[in-house]
């Protein structure tokens, strides 16, 4: 029998996603390229993210929550030089830089992977010019860098120069493709108090000079998107309905009690304490003022009927709850962390959500952050280093590579278990699983340094007659009495 041949209409037939009936019938699914989807829209998110994280807590926790695990302390550089003596210099040259690094003198270099973090996760990008200074700006190293916002590149820029380039999205290329200049303004397009001259005007800037700082998310995408861009409608309707309740529920308690009287033939119903009317608000409705302690005497046909306000409803909590996960979905962060509601939930589903998180924030900080980010700067301030003669370097024309080669090591993650994984890292190290300085990296710290103060700390003990159990040249005595 011959095989039947697979139309189009049979393919999207095999697959409930492409059918066509009414349930599909309103699905909009535009088969535009990333770009020109992505690229139209970017001012309109920028705007809407922005708003989110100043108003909606939900919004500024997901960002929060998000750059202090991606950062933390900082994402901090271990060269891997051999040379001991060179690996020191390069250290304490580094250290010295960081706190001058910040072309805006605000912060220190941790302190801008920060920044650039928060800005990459609201706005879905980031830009930072290297810039070179003069040898009389009395700087360790003359380069800086600094930060700018996704505005200086402006979205609906898109022409060929005389060269022949194209330019797509503020974003100059070359004849094979590369990235060649950012067409990038002098001072933020919206910014009032910048009215200067040429304050609109586009200047080119090589892209040698620019680093470009998103999360790509297709390839040949142009430029990044806001982290809340899958949520923001989702947090802005979450947002009115729980608006809604509070307001329901703040005017409901406004009324204590209603009082009602029988109707008096002669005259107006009277005051029984102080014998007068009781005089009326604005709108004409006598108001009776409650005060702690009041004993109130009520007159023959009067009654008080006390106010049942409605609650939130018992399906409040579950609809917030379940909106809120998916709202923590959609901006890669766990429920609890996104809310802190810790309750129903044990320690070992909570580890598997940690390692399941910390999987994704690793892959974020040596995909966007250690590649966009850190490994670019880095270069360029070995090479102004060596140029300016900061630092010697042998033959380091010829041993570029060699020098740069730098392991970049974020801040490491807390114990879950204070006891439990301390004790398994140790079983590892003496099963020849994992090194003791490949845990140690992990924690954020240098092996070498750790080592360093360990002799430091034994030689001052024993200068001083001290001695202490966690000392591992300690008499086994002492070793036998803290393992029982």
């Amino acid at each position: 029998m011959a095989r039947a041949r697979l139309t189009p209409k049979r393919i999207r037939a095999s697959y409930e996603g492409a059918g066509t009936g009414r349930r599909a019938a309103g699905w909009d699914a535009p088969d535009a390229s990333f770009n020109a989807v992505s690229v139209a829209a970017l001012p309109t998110l920028r705007k809407r993210s922005r708003a989110a994280i100043k108003n909606d807590p939900y919004a500024f926790s997901a960002i929060s929550k998000r750059v202090s695990s991606l950062i933390g302390t900082g994402i901090v550089p271990r060269a891997k030089i051999k040379d001991e003596a060179i690996r020191a210099a390069l250290h304490l040259l580094w250290e010295d830089w960081t706190d001058e690094s910040d072309a805006d003198g605000q912060t220190d270099f941790y302190g801008q992977q920060a920044v650039a973090s928060r800005m990459v996760e609201a706005d879905g990008e980031c830009f930072a010019r290297l810039r070179y200074r003069r040898p009389d700006d009395d700087l360790v190293v003359p380069l800086q860098v600094q930060l700018l916002p996704s505005e200086f590149v402006p979205t609906d820029k898109n022409f060929r120069t005389r060269s022949g380039n194209l330019v797509r999205a503020g974003i100059e290329f070359d004849q094979v493709g590369r990235r060649a200049a950012y067409w990038m303004y002098r001072y933020h397009p919206g910014d009032p108090s910048a009215s200067q001259a040429g304050y609109n005007t586009l200047y080119r800037v090589p892209a040698s000079e620019v680093l470009h700082i998103f999360e790509p998310l297709e390839a040949g995408q142009l430029r990044g998107v806001p982290r809340l861009a899958p949520v923001l409608l989702r947090l802005k309707s979450l947002d009115n309905y729980d608006d809604a309740v509070l307001f329901r529920q703040e005017v409901a308690n406004l009324f204590a009690g209603f009082i009602r009287r029988a109707p008096r033939e002669g005259g107006p119903n009277l005051d029984p304490l102080s014998g007068e009317a009781p005089r009326p608000d604005r709108d004409g409705v006598s108001m009776v003022a409650l005060e702690p302690g009041t004993m109130q005497e009520l007159e023959e046909g009067e009654e008080v009927t006390f106010s049942d306000p409605p609650d939130a409803g018992n399906s409040y909590v579950d609809f917030m709850r379940q909106q809120l996960q998916a709202a923590a979905v959609g901006v890669d962060l766990p429920y609890e962390l996104l809310t802190g509601d810790m309750g129903d939930i044990s320690d070992r589903v909570l580890r598997v959500l940690i390692n399941e998180f910390r999987r994704r924030i690793e892959q974020q900080q040596h995909g966007i952050y250690v590649h966009q980010f850190c490994r670019p700067v880095r270069r360029a301030w070995l090479d102004t280093a060596v140029l300016s003669g900061a630092i010697d370097l042998p033959d380091y024309t010829s041993r570029r590579r060699e020098y740069q080669r730098t392991r970049w090591v974020p801040q490491g993650w807390a114990y879950i278990h204070p006891v439990q994984d301390p004790q398994g890292k140790i079983l590892e190290i003496k099963g020849g699983l994992a090194s003791r300085t490949e845990h140690v990296l992990r924690t954020g710290m240098d092996a070498e340094q750790v080592d360093e103060e360990n002799a430091q700390d034994q030689q001052r003990a024993k200068n001083l007659g001290l001695q202490y159990t966690s000392d591992p040249v300690a008499p086994a005595a002492n070793r036998r009495e803290e393992s029982v």
